[in-house]
């Protein structure tokens, strides 16, 4: 078979390029460290590659909103520490209150420091996490919550949402909590409130009201004692028509006073037309500062002077103030405690992500990491290859018959 020079030339370059071509393949390949340079060099494991380098992606995009959220649920879990302090410290300065020593001025003594404590628990409410964010305000983070209103009091101007975070592939969790839900709000199970009835006249101060049976149909209402005469009292529904719960009794002081599953102690001597109101905490006013600020009131208005009835009026008041700010830091304790349980869950929900996002890294490597030795090994291979190619084009293109002549 007669090969002619052209194609001598021809089959000698395509041989070299296709040299060339794989060398520098692999010179690419080590440079770049991936053994797929295109989708073509290995559509399969180009395709696998692709959704494990977006899973990584994601996994990047929720460990940083978990790391978000750490940080406002730490910021909420501190400022909440705090408003449990300054709970307990107002709890410490009622019971103190009711020390039948103090005189009117000891008690505005106290009035103005738990007016200080009632500033702080505001500076709490109205915290932020640095960046001009309220923690407490709901949607509306971007302006106070608790807004003082020229009476003194104190109005809640945010919102009840939760900015939620997706913090896993189907989790979401809120940053923060509404402010109403932790300062307006009591649990479920708060005890009963007893307040005295604006207006009564009589020296009768009520005790703890305790629960004595829990399956009574009438438990869970509201109720009022009223007292017809001196020695005589009913209990009815605080309802429109009202219910009688417990007809005209007898009324002996210390002796204790049972309706709708519930039993109060009442002492001292009740007028004629006195009243006294037993409702559940939801319904018997749940805003704290609101119960700090009759708090107050009740500690600035002068009893020395007053007698028996206007004793017992302090008492009373104390008592249900009391009463409501236990109701109240039990509430704050709750939602502390639900922030811990997510500050835990995101703990738990970031080493998941770690350990996931270190086997798709590992798996990752598998479709596409380079293996060194046997690359640099067919670097030299196709190196040698392409050189003696090179010097046997050299060689023949040598070979003339005029050489023989």
């Amino acid at each position: 078979m007669r090969v002619s020079t052209q194609s001598f030339y021809d089959q000698s370059r395509a041989g070299m390029a296709s040299q060339q071509s794989s060398l520098l393949r692999v010179q690419q390949q080590i440079g770049a460290m991936t053994r797929i340079l295109a989708p073509s060099d290995d559509p399969l494991g180009a395709t696998r590659a692709l959704a494990v380098s977006q899973s990584i992606a994601l996994n990047s995009q929720y460990a940083t909103s978990r790391a978000q959220a750490t940080q406002t649920l730490s910021l909420e879990e501190n400022n909440l520490q705090s408003a449990t302090t300054v709970l307990q410290g107002i709890k410490s300065l009622l019971v103190e209150a009711g020390n039948g020593t103090l005189t009117d001025a000891d008690r505005a003594t106290l009035a103005t420091t738990l007016q200080s404590a009632y500033d702080q628990l505001q500076g709490i409410a109205n915290a932020d996490d640095g960046n001009g964010q309220y923690l407490f305000a709901g949607f509306k983070s971007g302006s106070p919550p608790f807004v003082k209103q020229p009476d003194g009091s104190i109005l809640y101007a945010g919102d009840q949402g939760q900015r939620l975070m997706q913090v896993d592939v189907s989790r979401q969790m809120a940053g923060t909590d509404d402010g109403r839900s932790i300062f307006q709000s009591v649990q479920g199970g708060a005890g009963y409130v007893s307040q005295q009835q604006a207006g009564n006249t009589g020296s009768g101060v009520f005790g703890t009201t305790s629960v004595v049976d829990m399956g009574d149909a009438n438990y869970g209402k509201d109720f009022v004692i009223t007292f017809t005469t001196p020695t005589t009292y009913q209990v009815d529904t605080n309802t429109v028509p009202p219910v009688a719960i417990v007809p005209s009794t007898t009324f002996t002081a210390g002796s204790p006073i049972q309706f709708g599953g519930l039993q109060l102690n009442i002492t001292g001597a009740p007028a004629a037309g006195d009243s006294f109101h037993v409702a559940t905490a939801k319904n018997a006013g749940t805003d704290v500062f609101a119960t700090i600020s009759d708090a107050i009131k009740a500690l600035r208005t002068p009893v020395d002077n007053a007698g028996q009835p206007g004793r017992a009026a302090l008492l009373n008041a104390l008592s249900t103030a009391n009463r409501k700010i236990t109701n109240a830091h039990d509430n704050v304790i709750t939602v502390r405690a639900s922030v811990g349980t997510r500050l835990q869950e995101l703990d738990a929900l970031g080493d998941t992500g770690d350990s996931r996002t270190l086997y798709d890294k590992s798996y990752l490597s598998d479709l596409q990491d380079l293996d060194y030795a046997s690359a640099i090994s067919e670097f030299y291979q196709r190196e040698t290859a392409l050189k003696a190619s090179q010097q046997t084009f050299v060689q023949i293109q040598q070979i003339s018959l005029f050489n023989y002549l």
